[in-house]
């Protein structure tokens, strides 16, 4: 799907233009390979999938290919290099941010850029179809593809089934080299993401069977058998706003006057009735008028492929969450008109031209192996241009683990994998009597369930169910502010000499059997709409609680936005008090709950299924006494949100 950025392109157009222009003035299309020798690759525009061996010949000149041709701007280095000085506590440059406008105007392609490539697109025979700040949208055939880029495509295997891709990478005229960033849409494979969430979509209802606990340990299963030698404590019913507020050390602050965002694909017609119920009935502070606001795209597309009913649940926990971690924080959904690449791309751009927020929580994404780096550069590129503004973006780190049993292949997640985002992992969460913050695990957990007699766990303590996404790129390098605190035996994997990308950067509450509770309109049999509530987890829960921490320490900055916030992040590392150093199995005695689940989701007229679920248990991952790749630097502490606030 995403991966490495496209090579950084610094030639003045004042002196290729004129030999675009000259070509196209004596009736030469600049844009054809034949034409010209002097061609610019685009790094990264051939699919890794796109091999001799899978090669299966070429695609009919006839086929048609919607693409869009990503806009470099003025200064591509400058731009990167602007966003990490003031992303970067130790520059001077930290924390001077420019408005919308004037990245665009600093940053943003030039009238004459994009009347450049319009030209040299219509010149191969493709139709401009769009143009936006960020790129020039064309279709046509493959031959007048071939023709402006400059490659041949041919149609691949991808795992069972074909697809077409450029045989060789794409190029653009020698002249377009600063203007061009890269080309997406030349290979049609599904570039598509997924939400995180570890339960059921609540399109048709899910509930929880009790018995549960009310704050960790404070139910014990005394009638189902041991684990780890002692009786064990039932999942909780689910955390709400109150706990997640004392264990991450929110302490006065409420997010006021600071701006979230939350990206997903499409939207839940029911999102503003569920979030005032939900917050009425758990205690959390009543949304105020025009609090909560929706950006969202005139049609909604791809609809089946992507299960849109899905993607509700996955809004409002985004919204509950944030809400009930910085309830003062104004909150803006922004939903992408499908759950591909290309839509949740542009969902991310408006938030950037429009500033809509400093805070972006995003629970989606999808492999490092489907990743392109085509669009890998087109997301950077926004996430680049966010950080000049003083925009962060957070991003779920996934909730397979180390994807092996998922995939059959040990990789990270993506947009997560990417330098210029902050990777959120997963924790188990103890809260306690009174609100106390008791201990944290990596979130991995293996599940057995309860044999026929009722006397033991069947094979405990079972297989691996899911667990925090975690582990070290293979395609993105280390980027500065993980050297030094970022253990050499991650960065450098399978005898590498180079240091690579590790995720995630921190880490919050995600295993849904210490997850949080849930309030949404749901579907029961009858064919009724309901509200109901269940609990769930995922990094879907962890990205949206980092968000809303982020906002409480934006309050504490004095309402500064904290921009692109892992170099700060990284260089608190190690200061007391900032972070819990968060440990597989802290008690060192075992750790696991009992759980009882409705067979059919709904009530016990189905029956019930008995099960224990061990806690810090992540596949091949693991968290250990400082950095690791399941947790990163650890979750926030009781100091955390306060070394935000300015010195005295």
């Amino acid at each position: 799907m995403r991966s490495n950025r496209a090579k950084l392109r610094a030639v003045s157009m004042a002196a290729t233009l004129p030999m675009v222009a000259g070509a196209l003035a004596l009736g030469i299309p600049a844009a054809h390979a034949a034409d010209s020798p002097a061609r610019d690759v685009l790094k990264g525009t051939k699919p890794f999938w796109a091999t001799a061996k899978a090669d299966k010949g070429a695609t009919s000149n006839s086929a048609q290919v919607n693409a869009k041709v990503y806009l470099a701007g003025k200064n591509a280095a400058g731009l990167a290099a602007y966003a990490k000085a003031v992303s970067d506590p130790s520059s001077p440059l930290y924390g001077k941010y420019l408005s919308a406008k004037k990245v665009q105007t600093r940053f943003g392609a030039t009238k004459a850029q994009v009347a450049a490539v319009k030209s040299w697109l219509t010149s191969a025979g493709l139709k401009v179809t769009a143009v936006t700040t960020h790129y020039v949208a064309v279709s046509g055939d493959v031959a007048a593809a071939e023709k402006a880029f400059g490659a041949q495509l041919h149609n691949f295997a991808k795992g069972s089934k074909t697809y077409r891709a450029p045989a060789q990478a794409a190029s653009v005229p020698e002249g377009l080299k600063d203007a061009v960033l890269t080309v997406t849409g030349l290979d049609n494979a599904p570039h598509m993401a997924s939400h995180d969430d570890t339960l059921p979509p609540p399109d048709a209802v899910f509930r929880n069977s009790g018995p549960f606990s009310s704050y960790f340990g404070s139910r014990t299963a005394s009638t189902l058998p041991d684990a780890y030698g002692q009786k064990i404590p039932y999942a909780i019913k689910g955390y709400t706003g109150k706990q997640l507020r004392a264990a991450y050390g929110a302490g006065k602050y409420t997010g006021k006057g600071v701006r979230v965002a939350i990206t997903d694909a499409y939207a839940s017609p029911t999102i503003a009735f569920d979030a005032g119920t939900y917050a009425q009935k758990n205690g959390d502070a009543a949304w105020k008028t025009s609090q909560l606001h929706q950006a969202l795209p005139d049609a909604y597309t791809r609809t089946t492929e992507c299960k849109a009913a899905g993607w509700y649940g996955e809004e409002t926990l985004d919204v509950e969450a944030v809400h009930a971690v910085a309830p003062d924080a104004d909150v803006t959904y922004v939903g992408a008109a499908s759950c591909f690449d290309d839509d949740l791309l542009a969902s991310l751009s408006k938030v950037v031209d429009n500033h809509l927020a400093d805070i972006v929580s995003n629970s989606w994404g999808d492999v490092e192996a489907n990743q392109t780096p085509d669009l890998a550069a087109a997301y950077d590129q926004v996430f680049q241009l966010g950080a000049v503004q003083g925009i962060g973006f957070y991003f779920s780190s996934g909730d397979n683990g180390d994807e092996v049993a998922n995939t059959g292949t040990k990789q990270v997640d993506t947009p997560a994998n990417s330098a210029w985002v902050t990777a959120v992992g997963g924790t188990s969460l103890a809260v306690g009597k009174g609100d106390k913050y008791q201990w944290e695990t990596g979130w991995g957990t293996q599940k057995a369930t309860l044999a026929a007699d009722g006397k033991s766990w069947t094979n405990f303590p079972g297989a691996f169910t899911s667990g925090a996404g975690g582990g070290t790129s293979k395609t993105v390098a280390q980027p500065y502010y993980q050297k030094g605190v970022v253990p050499d035996a991650l960065a450098k994997v399978n005898g590498s000499t180079t240091a690579n990308r590790v995720v995630p950067d921190i880490s919050a509450i995600a295993d849904p059997n210490t997850g949080f509770l849930v309030g949404q309109t749901q579907t029961f049999p009858d064919g009724s709409q309901q509200y109901s509530e269940y609990r769930i987890g995922g990094t879907s829960l962890a990205a949206p609680t980092i968000a809303a921490v982020q906002a409480l320490a934006q309050e504490a900055h004095g309402g500064k936005a904290l921009g692109f916030a892992n170099p700060s992040i990284y260089a608190k590392y190690g200061k007391q008090g900032v972070f819990h150093d968060v440990t597989d199995n802290p008690t060192g005695s075992g750790l696991a709950v009992a759980r009882v689940d409705f067979a059919n989701g709904l009530d016990a007229k189905g029956g019930l299924l008995y099960s224990v679920r061990s806690l810090g248990k992540d596949s091949s991952l693991s968290a250990t006494k400082g950095y690791d790749d399941v947790t990163g630097v650890g979750s926030p502490a009781d100091g955390y949100v306060a070394s935000y606030a300015p010195k005295k």
